[in-house]
């Protein structure tokens, strides 16, 4: 695989990932042989710069998440070469990889089970300190407060244990745990996907002003798109282990170059109903991801691509870079040169590949809007009729309370007729308390 320069105004790169690969073998029968392999991570090919954030985006199953924990060195790659502050720390064992927990730490997806429920929020904190040999200046219960306080926390909650807090503040807590030791990388593996709404922009907003205030430089992977944009500087698109497209996040959604980014970003709602009309068509892609334990050959892509030609079939498109700082996996990349400009016959398949769902016309959109403005004007003369129907109403009310003062007797009996009729039921309750 060709890896181009990235265009970077840092020398070198905090972290640099050179064809990382990771297998999980499938083994059958007694003698446990391996049948297979899911191929999780296939040939991935990154730089991470020093107070920059790289998002990484894709369906379910991509290998995202494996990833993040291949470079943290969580999991064991099958190969490949991972390399920090210019360091190999692919194959380090557990010894070799304690110094770099304190500059390498990772804020996991799920709130509820990163954190142990028998552990108080001070001990969960303050373990980095101790497993590393950390004396932090004032003591450590006083840096652990004010770790808690820095991510939005009340210093008093140290005593308290994990079901104590809600799903956000618990969140704060492992990341408060991963800022203990000051670490130069974090990787964030879907840090907001189990959150509210609410509470994921306040979760988003604490991540970008503690990497303001300290430095920090993240790896954030998450399948979000709106959250993506929001926070990232440099986005990779993940399809099936690999990576198909890797540019600065201004270049990616307002010119995507790969097919599988354009039918990802189409699928982004437009929150605005006055933009509705400017919103390009739905790409709905046909078929489920292939498996990877027998991913397709050539372009992983080509079985739902409707841009797929027989050069997709056979031959691996190179993650090249087109323009500067713009790299793609295609051999037909959109808003970029035909790179493979002799192959123009689709593939069966790529002729009912994706199903197109257009977008709102403006026409239809302007008889919406016209149909509302009547129904308001309606609701209103609606209102006029009902409060002129109510001042007819209370005119009758009066003269009727003028004729009942001459005859009060006649007035209850008005009222307890009145009473049946209203509460059909009375005669069936007095029937069965004679009963």
């Amino acid at each position: 695989m060709i890896i181009p320069e990235q265009a970077t105004s840092s020398p070198e790169p905090l972290l640099k990932v050179t064809g990382l690969v990771k297998h999980f073998p499938i083994t059958k029968g007694l003698l446990r042989r391996q049948a297979g392999a899911v191929q999780a991570v296939d040939g991935l090919s990154f730089d991470v710069h020093p107070g920059e954030t790289l998002g990484v985006v894709g369906e379910s199953g991509c290998g995202k998440s494996t990833m993040g924990r291949l470079i943290t060195r969580l999991l064991e790659p099958t190969g490949g070469k991972i390399e920090f502050e210019g360091k190999d720390i692919t194959h380090l064992g557990v010894a070799g990889m304690r110094p770099m927990r304190r500059d390498v730490q990772m804020i996991f997806q799920d709130p509820y089970g990163s954190l142990n429920p028998r552990h108080t929020v001070g001990s969960i904190v303050s373990a980095p300190f101790k497993l590393q040999g950390v004396t932090p200046e004032g003591g450590i219960k006083k840096e652990v407060q004010r770790l808690l306080g820095l991510v939005g926390l009340n210093p008093e909650h140290y005593n308290r244990y994990p079901h104590e807090f809600s799903g956000g503040q618990r969140q704060r807590i492992g990341i408060a745990r991963a800022l203990a030791l000051k670490p130069k990388l974090v990787v964030a593996d879907e840090p907001v996907s189990a959150l509210d709404v609410s509470i994921q922009a306040q979760v988003v907003n604490l991540l970008d002003d503690l990497q303001d205030e300290l430095g920090l430089t993240y790896v954030i992977i998450a399948h979000d798109l709106s959250v993506i944009r929001h926070v990232s500087d440099r986005i990779a698109v993940m399809y099936l282990g690999k990576i198909v497209e890797l540019t600065d996040r201004k270049s990616l959604y307002e010119a995507p170059m790969h097919p599988y980014t354009k039918a990802l970003l189409s699928a982004v709602p437009v929150p605005d109903p006055r933009r509705r009309g400017t919103k390009s068509d739905r790409i709905l892609l046909k078929g489920d991801v292939p498996s990877p334990i027998s991913p397709p050959s050539g372009c992983r892509f080509h079985t739902r691509c409707w841009k797929a030609t027989e050069i997709c079939k056979k031959q691996e498109p190179p993650l090249l870079a087109l323009k500067t700082g713009h790299q793609v996996a295609c051999h037909h990349p959109e808003n970029a040169e035909d790179q493979a400009p002799q192959d123009v016959v689709l593939l069966s398949a790529a002729r009912e590949a994706i199903e197109l769902v257009e977008a709102t016309p403006k026409a239809a959109e302007a008889s919406v809007e016209a149909a509302a403005v009547v129904g308001v004007a309606k609701a209103d003369g609606d209102a006029a009729e009902a409060a002129k129907a109510d001042g007819g109403a209370a005119a009758d009310e009066a003269e009727a309370a003028e004729g009942a003062e001459g005859g009060p007797a006649e007035g209850d009996g008005t009222a307890e007729a009145a009473a049946d009729k209203g509460n059909p039921a009375s005669g069936d309750s007095e029937g069965i308390a004679k009963e």
